[in-house]
Formats: structure tokens, C-alpha cells, sequence
């Protein structure tokens, strides 16, 4: 895997919030997360933490360097985020596995009132322009769920358990959304 080196200007400070994202020469606050989208992040989270085992890591909020080319940087921090051991091996050294150069395998963001269409219409072009497999989109007020790939999207209300193809993971939306 070629090393990229990360431009000073994307060199983010995550230590305050609202983390902020660059979508190719804008840089835009994330949404700063209500009591439901955080329990739907940490169960989704805990979903694909489990799940992954031995074939890769998920992780929350893990930003993550879009830099392709002729193409503008971006740099994005999904909700949830699995990476697969064949995309992000274990054994890269230590910056290139805390700030990985290549949108997750699977990118799940939790849709907050406050956010904009427009602007998570880009983050997933960018994700899935980038090597992202599959971007789950859930919203929880409209209790749906959008899986976005790269030959279309498919939308379907959030119940029971739903297979995220082409993986075998198998998410509980009942048990996510369990309590509220």
C-alpha cells in the first residue's frame, strides 16, 4: 500500500467538538449528537464491533483522509466505521492505522434533525468514490434505513433484523432502537 502523507491543512485537532469535516474545500461542523442518535451510534457500533472479529475493526467516529488524484481532499468522520484486515492490515504502522486514507468498508452516519441532505448527499458520494462498500444512513426519527452503493440506493423501514449485503452482518433494529 503506497504511504500518503497528510497535508498540514488536514491535520485536524479532535480534541474539541464539534469536530469539523472537509468536504473538499469547505469545512463543515458535524452536528453535535442528541441522547437517540448516540445510543443508535454506540448500538450500531457495539453491532459491528462484535461482528467483525478476526476480519477487521469498526470503531466510532474515526476520521478518516479522502485523498484521490486530481480530487480536492476531504477528510470525514462517520458515526460508525468498520475497516476491513485486507483495506487497513493490522500490521501498518501506527499513523496509518489511527488515521486511515481510505473511507471505511462499511460507513454508517445516524441522520440528526439538524442535518442537511445536501451535505450527507456528498459525504456519500465521497465515501463510496473512496472505497466504501455499503453507507447505511439511519434515521431514527423516520425510523428508515438507506443503503447506499455504488449502482443505487435502497431504502426500508428500521424493524427486526435486516442483512447489510453483500456482508453477513445482520443488524437488529428492534434491539437498537429498544427504549425509545
Amino acid at each position: 500500500m503506497q504511504r500518503t502523507i497528510i497535508p498540514g491543512w488536514l491535520d485536524f485537532p479532535d480534541i474539541d467538538k464539534p469536530y469539523i469535516e472537509q468536504i473538499y474545500e469547505r469545512r463543515e461542523p458535524k452536528v453535535s449528537p442528541k441522547w437517540i442518535h448516540s445510543r443508535v451510534q454506540i448500538r450500531i457500533g457495539a453491532a459491528l464491533d462484535r461482528w467483525a472479529g478476526d476480519r477487521g475493526d469498526a470503531g466510532t467516529e474515526l476520521r478518516c483522509y479522502l485523498v484521490a488524484g486530481e480530487m480536492k481532499p476531504s477528510s470525514l468522520v462517520p458515526d460508525v466505521a468498520y475497516y476491513s484486515v485486507e483495506r487497513l492490515p493490522r500490521e501498518l504502522p501506527e499513523d496509518e492505522r489511527e488515521r486511515p486514507r481510505i473511507a471505511p468498508d462499511i460507513a454508517v452516519e445516524v441522520f440528526s434533525p439538524g442535518d442537511r441532505r445536501r451535505l450527507l448527499a456528498q459525504k456519500i458520494e465521497l465515501y463510496l468514490r473512496h472505497g466504501s462498500t455499503v453507507v447505511i444512513v439511519v434515521d431514527p426519527q423516520q425510523r428508515t434505513i438507506a443503503f447506499h452503493r455504488r449502482n443505487g440506493t435502497t431504502t426500508i423501514p428500521a424493524r427486526g433484523p435486516v442483512t447489510v449485503d453483500p456482508y453477513d452482518l445482520v443488524l437488529d433494529f428492534d434491539e437498537i432502537f429498544r427504549g425509545f
